[in-house]
């Protein structure tokens, strides 16, 4: 169901847009129509589906190793890192190219969320709902230390710009950056049970002759790279990583090997789906789709803190 989910929103997003394309258009190759589907509308689809299927992938290892069903990017400060080392690198480094500031952005988002990770071990009381408050926190502090540097370095509104999440500007030779994170989810599928059996803990995954760090550095690692690859092409898109997981951990429990599949398809159909409201509401103008995820993924996310600790000790 949800691969036939993600092919009809994929066929509706090829056909939405401000210009309207049939598939009458097509079947002339030097149209006007097809050039934009070949160059706008096909990459803004690809780009849909690997962000929505990488910041899945990315919540879905952060809450297995943290253990904690409220625990993504967004509220773990890993979005946060990422824009930090973005900003730092455009105010103290103007001269890095694109692949430097790609390698800064993944240091800066691996930092912070080997942080947060820290934070988490050193926190007594790991209380279903506490743990994410203090992600939160943590991310506005290092949220607002980017704020004001871009303040006083006189770039927030390009950063404001940068960051926002939307597809509107992705088009062929802009979003290839993504493709880094399909290698990234399929070694995540290969430490798939690894990383069910870390989630149990630290004392039980030594028992069983894991590696724990190594396999939690890797988690970490993962979780970085399609982050730093999703922020710097498209902005933040919240709550996705948050929301994905747990929902089809609602049905599939928490053994990755069998929800990982699910995450993917289930990511990409809900960004497609934010996506094409976006592009609908104000047709032919468009809101940006971080607004969309927003609104809808705030009020599953609450829909879920109020079912509260039940809920996340399933």
């Amino acid at each position: 169901m949800l691969i036939v989910t993600v092919i009809i929103l994929s066929v509706i997003s090829l056909f939405i847009g401000a210009i309207d394309i049939k598939p009458s258009h097509l079947l002339n190759w030097e149209s006007l129509e097809t050039q934009i589907f070949l160059i706008s509308r096909l990459p803004r689809l690809l780009a849909i589906i690997l962000a929505g299927a990488g910041m899945g992938i990315a919540g879905l290892i952060m809450q297995s190793l943290s253990r904690n069903k409220f625990v993504s990017p967004t509220t773990a400060g890993t979005l946060d890192a990422a824009k930090l080392g973005i900003i730092i690198s455009m105010i103290f480094f103007t001269g890095l190219s694109y692949i430097g500031q790609i390698l800064f952005s993944f240091a800066f988002a691996l930092i912070g969320t080997f942080i947060f990770m820290q934070l988490l071990e050193r926190i007594k009381f790991k209380d279903a709902v506490f743990v994410p408050l203090i992600g939160i926190m943590y991310g506005n502090v290092i949220g607002a230390l980017s704020t004001f540097l871009a303040y006083e370095a006189n770039i927030l509104q390009n950063v404001d710009a940068f960051f926002q999440g939307s597809f509107t500007l992705v088009v062929s030779g802009r979003y290839e950056l993504l493709y880094v994170a399909v290698p990234a989810i399929i070694i995540a599928y290969i430490y798939a049970n690894k990383f069910t059996v870390a989630g149990m803990g630290e004392d039980f995954a030594k028992n069983l002759g894991l590696s724990y760090r190594t396999v939690l550095n890797i988690g970490l690692i993962i979780v970085a790279i399609i982050t730093t690859t999703v922020i710097l092409t498209v902005g933040v898109i919240p709550f996705l990583g948050l929301i994905v997981p747990n929902l089809v951990s609602l049905y599939l429990g928490d053994n990755l090997r069998k929800t990982i599949p699910h995450t993917i398809f289930m990511g990409a159909a809900f960004l497609l789906f934010c996506d094409i409201i976006s592009r609908l509401i104000v047709h032919p103008y468009e809101i940006p789709v971080n607004t969309t995820v927003a609104v809808i993924g705030s009020v599953i996310f609450l829909i879920m803190l109020f079912r509260g600790k039940a809920y996340a000790q399933k």
